[in-house]
């Protein structure tokens, strides 16, 4: 059953290529790429520094960042409806004034009670600025020929966020020590999320749908089961995604590489993120996209299966990173595009966000799960799970699809 009610007007979009909602996608590639690099990635960064100034243990201060995650997930339904009912330009310029403000309070922290507090704010900016408002705003913008367009237009960007920003940040911590590197990092995103937030981001002049009729749509969605079944993949998946990236440096070292061989090998997941994403885009032309996607987080499952096996290898390592890497970002773009095809945009956010709370909370949860599991049987075991929770991922979209 298609439930899709579409709020985007014929034609949205499409009016050229200088189009609003093309000068949208310009506006949200570069803050997403910014929050990104500085309200996510960079905390790498800061890691060591921050354990020394706080006199405090790594795992302690590591846990700031699973905190913010899983307040983003909590966050995220929240997130949805307002972005249904009001449109993202209010929610992002807000969170883009919230996200600065908790990166200067970070840089004045002197203890963890005073760290788990910043990032309790980093956590709520975070659904208020990333991926799932930008994409709710995308998807009201454009009619369903463009819109994988321009997700892909974005995220293609914003798959560069790590690569800017981890050697910026090193650069600024080592210049002028880690708590003006911050401020400069704050100042950097504030200069540009929220001008461009304010007066970039604005909703289509399109007929707006009824609080009711929206929130019909809503729960005749999420008693159904296709709801469910996408549900299941991308919590699945992006917990996958997010063991490997959190651990793949390390598994390569306990493989015997060398620590610059295994830093390198996974410094090829942001570049194969952005290779994945084209090459589904193109696919998704041709064939459904639920299969598509099914396919590719099933050649990530033999890409981890086959590391424990190959790994020890240069070749091996080489090779099952590709595997893994040819699928890293592409559940951030399919899953937006699937719930845009199959329920349109009026209620386009709560949706997402009913998705989010799971999927993010397992971005934060599986990594500690599997350090454990690690610790307790090898990561054979752990590489064994992310090869499991891939192939669960491609089982579920293919059921979806044949409802």
């Amino acid at each position: 059953m298609n439930l899709a009610v579409d709020a985007t007007a014929p034609g949205t979009g499409g009016g050229g290529r200088f189009s609003h909602g093309w000068r949208i996608v310009a506006a949200l590639a570069v803050t997403q790429t910014i929050g990104y690099g500085v309200l996510y990635y960079a905390f790498s960064v800061f890691l060591v520094p921050m354990s020394r100034d706080l006199r405090a243990s790594g795992t302690q201060v590591a846990a700031a960042l699973t905190l913010a995650v899983l307040t983003t997930a909590l966050c995220a339904p929240l997130a949805g409806r307002w972005l249904d009912a009001r449109g993202g330009r209010g929610l992002m310029t807000a969170g883009s004034v919230l996200g600065t403000a908790a990166l200067l309070a970070w840089s004045r922290v002197e203890s963890l009670p005073q760290l788990y507090a910043v990032f309790l704010a980093v956590g709520v900016a975070s659904a208020m600025v990333l991926y799932e408002p930008a994409f709710a705003v995308i998807v009201t913008w454009f009619d369903s020929r463009r819109r994988a367009d321009a997700l892909l237009a974005v995220t293609i960007v914003a798959g560069f966020a790590s690569s800017i920003f981890l050697p910026l940040t090193g650069l600024l911590v080592e210049w002028y020590g880690w708590r003006q590197a911050l401020v400069i990092l704050a100042v950097i995103y504030g200069v540009f999320a929220i001008p461009l937030h304010a007066l970039i981001v604005r909703r289509p002049k399109t007929a707006t749908t009824k609080p009711t009729r929206r929130a019909d749509l809503v729960r005749a969605a999420v008693r159904a089961r296709p709801f469910w079944f996408l549900v299941a993949a991308f919590t699945a998946h992006g917990g996958a995604v997010a063991v490997i990236g959190v651990l793949l440096v390390t598994y390569l070292i306990h493989l015997g590489h060398s620590p610059v061989f295994a830093a390198t090998v996974a410094g090829l997941l942001g570049v194969l993120s952005v290779t994945g994403r084209l090459v589904t885009t193109g696919l998704r032309r041709r064939w459904a996209a639920a299969p598509v996607a099914a396919a590719v987080f099933a050649v990530q499952g033999l890409g981890a299966l086959l590391l424990p096996v190959v790994g020890e290898s240069a070749a091996g390592a080489v090779g099952c990173v590709l595997l893994f890497g040819i699928g890293f970002g592409v559940g951030t773009i399919t899953l937006p595009y699937l719930v845009a095809e199959r329920y349109g945009t009026a209620a386009y956010a709560s949706l997402s966000g009913r998705i989010a709370m799971f999927s993010v909370a397992d971005k934060a949860v599986a990594p500690l799960a599997a350090m454990a599991l690690a610790q307790a049987v090898g990561y054979g075991w752990v590489m064994g799970a992310v090869a499991l929770a891939c192939v669960a991922a491609a089982f579920a979209l293919v059921a979806y699809d044949r409802l």
